[in-house]
């Protein structure tokens, strides 16, 4: 065994093979290819994984399967985080084995921007007093964190924050997150981001119609096609 996975909160994500025997193949999420080679290969993860591609490619239904696994709750927060608005998760967890490392924390954070409003109104009743309903959206996220990160080290999921995030906010989340991870957390996240997914250090998964594949920054379609658009952005909207 590698000893630096010792600390990791999870290795890696494999298919509990007797769980999954239970569920149709041909059913929703199991017809979405980076669900059929999750299942069928796993996911071995690193101290930071970045999961891209384009819509409906699964990034947020394993991401959200994950943290299920994990024990998090599908709209978000820590580990003990229990509202519920409106359920759609898939029944991806159920089938999830979580190898864990041996010596690491079971804590963890889940932040899913699109959920984000419901959470802090379940934290404004619950024991958690906070005024983030007060902030911005981007304002109220980076706020979130930093209050939670002396507290939860151990494993960080983020389902496309960059939705309520400025670029500017984009490399200030990447800065805390490294101070997690220098405290021993662990970070994963799906996102549209190209500042996002130049995290340093990171290991960056693309999802497609062929499944997923390690990629390099560089080669990334989220990387060229901003490049494309940024040296020609009135061809993009011409048709040429």
């Amino acid at each position: 065994m590698d000893l630096s996975t010792l600390f990791l909160p999870v290795r890696r994500i494999e298919a509990d093979v007797v769980a999954a025997a239970e569920h149709e193949a041909d059913q929703w999420p199991g017809t979405l290819p980076p669900v059929r080679q999750l299942l069928r290969e796993g996911l071995d993860l690193g101290p930071v994984t970045i999961l891209t591609g384009q819509n409906g490619t699964g990034k947020s239904t394993v991401l959200e399967a994950f943290a299920m696994a994990y024990g998090m709750n599908p709209e978000g927060g820590s580990t003990g985080a229990m509202h519920v608005t409106r359920p759609s998760e898939s029944p991806l967890h159920e089938q999830l084995k979580l190898i864990r490392g041996a010596a690491a924390s079971r804590k963890g954070f889940f932040l899913r921007a699109e959920t984000m409003h419901s959470f802090y109104s379940y934290l404004e009743e619950s024991r958690f007093k906070t005024s983030l309903h007060e902030r911005s959206h981007g304002e109220s996220i980076l706020e979130l964190i930093q209050e939670r990160l002396p507290t939860v080290r151990g494993l960080w999921l983020f389902d496309e924050p960059e939705s309520a995030l400025s670029m500017h906010s984009c490399i200030e989340l990447v800065h805390l997150m490294q101070r997690a991870i220098q405290d021993g957390s662990q970070v994963v996240i799906s996102t549209h981001s190209p500042v996002l997914a130049a995290f340093p250090g990171a290991q960056i998964y693309q999802l497609s119609d062929a499944g997923f594949e390690l990629v390099d920054y560089d080669r990334l379609e989220l990387v060229t096609g901003w490049r494309s658009f940024l040296a020609d952005p009135a061809g993009h909207f011409s048709g040429r």
